[in-house]
C-alpha cells in the first residue's frame, strides 16, 4: 500500500518539479484542470449508474454523506473557533466588495450536475464493456500532475510552509477535528472507523476522495465521499464572509484543501491580502496529506 501511495503521489511531485515561465502554458494548465475535474466526476456518475439496487443505494449515499458532513462541520468549526480564542490574527485589511455568493454556489452545483449527467448517461447507454475505472485512474494521474505544476508556479516554495506557523496550526486543527467528526459519524452510521476516517481525510478535495474511496470501497461510498466534500465547499462559500472578521481561523480552515484554490478568492476578498499566505499554507498542507491519509486508512 505504501507503493500505491507513492504511485498516486508521483505525478504530484513530478509536476511540482516542473518550472514554467510561459503565462500561456500556465493559463492552459489552469483551464485543463477544470476540464479534468469535470471528466473525473462524469466518469464517477457513469460508475454510479452501474450499481445494483440503485434506489436503495441513493438513500444510503445521502444518509452517509449527510451524517458525515454534519459531524465534520460541527467538529471543525468548534476546534477552529477555539484556536481563534487562543490567538488574535493581525487586523484584517479593508474589505473589498464581497464576491457574488450565488455565482460561487452555482459553480459548485455545476460539479454535482456533471455527476448527474454522467449518471444519466450511464442509465441510457450500456457501459458494461467500457473501462470506466481505468479511465478514471488515468484522469486522476493527469489531474495530480497539473496540480503539482500549478503549486510549483504559484510563487510558493516548500520552505514557506515551515515559516507560517499559524497556517500549519490551522491545517493540524482541521485534520484532528475531522478525524474526531469521522469517529462520531462512524458510530452513528455503524461504519468501520477506518472507512469514515478515509472519507474525512480528503479535507474537501472532492475529485480525489471520490475516485480513491470508490476504487477501494465501491461507487456508493465514493459518491458519499464526493457529496460530503462538495457540501463542505458550498457551506464554506457561505460562511467565510460571515466568520472572517471575528473568527478568521474558522473562515480559512473550514474550506480545508480548497483554501488553496476554489475558496481562496472568497477568503482574499473577505479578509484581505494578509490572510492569503495563511490560507495557501493550510490548503497546501492538507492537499499533500490528503492522498496519503486516505490510502493509509483504506489499507488498515
Amino acid at each position: 500500500m505504501l507503493l500505491n501511495a507513492l504511485l498516486i503521489l508521483l505525478p504530484l511531485f513530478i509536476g511540482y518539479l516542473i518550472p514554467l515561465h510561459s503565462r500561456t502554458l500556465l493559463s492552459g494548465i489552469n483551464g485543463a484542470l477544470g476540464k479534468m475535474v469535470y471528466l473525473i466526476l462524469g466518469l464517477m456518475g457513469m460508475s454510479l449508474a452501474g450499481i445494483d439496487d440503485l434506489g436503495g443505494s441513493i438513500a444510503q449515499i445521502l444518509k452517509i454523506s449527510g451524517v458525515m458532513l454534519a459531524s465534520l462541520t460541527l467538529c471543525n468549526l468548534a476546534l477552529l473557533w477555539w484556536l481563534d480564542r487562543q490567538r488574535t490574527l493581525p487586523l484584517m485589511e479593508a474589505l473589498q466588495s464581497a464576491p457574488n455568493k450565488l455565482h460561487m454556489m452555482w459553480e459548485s452545483l455545476q460539479l454535482g450536475l456533471v455527476v448527474l449527467a454522467g449518471f444519466a448517461f450511464g442509465l441510457i447507454v450500456d457501459l458494461s464493456s467500457f473501462p470506466i475505472e481505468k479511465f478514471s485512474e488515468w484522469a486522476l494521474m493527469l489531474l495530480l500532475l497539473f496540480i503539482g505544476i500549478q503549486m510549483r508556479n504559484s510563487g510558493m516554495r516548500l520552505r514557506q510552509i515551515l515559516l507560517n506557523r499559524w497556517g500549519m496550526t490551522i491545517a493540524i486543527g482541521v485534520m484532528l477535528s475531522s478525524w474526531l467528526g469521522a469517529l462520531i459519524a462512524a458510530l452513528v452510521l455503524s461504519l468501520p472507523a477506518t472507512h469514515a476516517l478515509a472519507m474525512a481525510s480528503s479535507f474537501g478535495w472532492y475529485s480525489l476522495s471520490g475516485i480513491l474511496v470508490a476504487d477501494k470501497l465501491g461507487p456508493v461510498m465514493g459518491s458519499a465521499a464526493f457529496l460530503n466534500d462538495l457540501g463542505r465547499e458550498l457551506i464554506a462559500i457561505l460562511i467565510i464572509p460571515l466568520l472572517m472578521r471575528r473568527h478568521p481561523s474558522a473562515a480559512i480552515g473550514y474550506g480545508g484543501a480548497t483554501a488553496l484554490d476554489f475558496t481562496l478568492p472568497v477568503i482574499q476578498r473577505s479578509g484581505g491580502g494578509g490572510v492569503v499566505p495563511v490560507a495557501i499554507v493550510s490548503g497546501f498542507i492538507l492537499s499533500l496529506l490528503g492522498p496519503i491519509l486516505i490510502l493509509g486508512f483504506l489499507a488498515l
